[in-house]
Formats: structure tokens, C-alpha cells, sequence
């Protein structure tokens, strides 16, 4: 990705983390890093696209095979989980969970609210939480 002067735009966080899962799950079956390089383009080094995809294995969002010399790799998320999970670990990383749900909740568009709303509601529904 270049910007006007040539040099390559800089991905926001969690950016990189979501086009290499979604060029996984639009493979047909386990595909290697050097697919998954080839299909974001190639602008990345393979390194890098080892390290995204060993994140993501950390996550639990990939499974991966051992395959000869490499390993084929699988999603076993989708990005939503990707996204959730990204903001499950920014709000472990505070004091006050009740004053930034509480922040979050009041800063969402009525249509968000109505949704999460929804989905609080649903009797015995698992958010995709834990219990501590």
C-alpha cells in the first residue's frame, strides 16, 4: 500500500491482523504464509506474514499443520471474534471496567445501543465471555 509520495502507508492497529484472517478464510482449505503473502499482494515480507499468523495462532483465531518444512495454516475465527477479542484485552487493561463500559455503551449510535441491547437480553446467550 503506497501513499502519494511512494512510501507504503502505515496499517492501523489490528489492521494487518484482520486482512491476513480474512485472506485465510477465503482459502478453499489450509493454505501456507507464502499464500496468504500472495493474495494481500505481495508488498509484505514473509517474515512478517509468519509473525501476524503466529499472533494470530496465540489468539486462538488459526490452527496450523505441520506440512514438510512449514505449516498450513486455517482460520478458526471469523473477524468479528478478531475484533471482540481486541476489545475484550483494551478492557482488561483498566481500573474502572463499569466506567468505560458505562462510557462505551453511552458513546454507541441509538442503532448499536438497540443491538447491544438485543443481545444482552437473549436469555442464557453466551457473549463470548468467561467467568473469572
Amino acid at each position: 500500500m503506497a501513499r502519494e509520495d511512494g512510501r507504503a502507508r502505515r496499517r492501523g492497529q489490528g489492521e494487518l491482523e484482520g486482512q491476513v484472517l480474512g485472506a485465510l478464510r477465503e482459502a478453499d482449505g489450509p493454505v501456507t504464509a507464502a499464500w496468504v503473502q500472495e493474495r494481500l499482494g505481495g508488498d509484505l515480507a514473509y517474515t512478517t506474514v509468519v509473525t501476524i499468523l503466529t499472533r494470530l495462532l496465540a489468539k486462538d483465531v488459526v490452527s496450523r499443520e505441520r506440512h514438510g518444512r512449514s505449516f498450513l495454516w486455517t482460520p478458526t475465527a471469523d473477524v468479528a471474534r478478531l475484533a471482540a477479542l481486541r476489545m475484550r484485552r483494551l478492557l482488561d487493561g483498566e481500573r474502572d471496567r463499569e466506567a468505560v463500559l458505562a462510557s462505551f455503551v453511552t458513546a454507541l449510535p441509538p442503532g448499536d445501543e438497540q443491538v447491544l441491547r438485543a443481545l444482552l437480553d437473549i436469555p442464557g446467550a453466551d457473549a463470548g465471555g468467561t467467568e473469572d
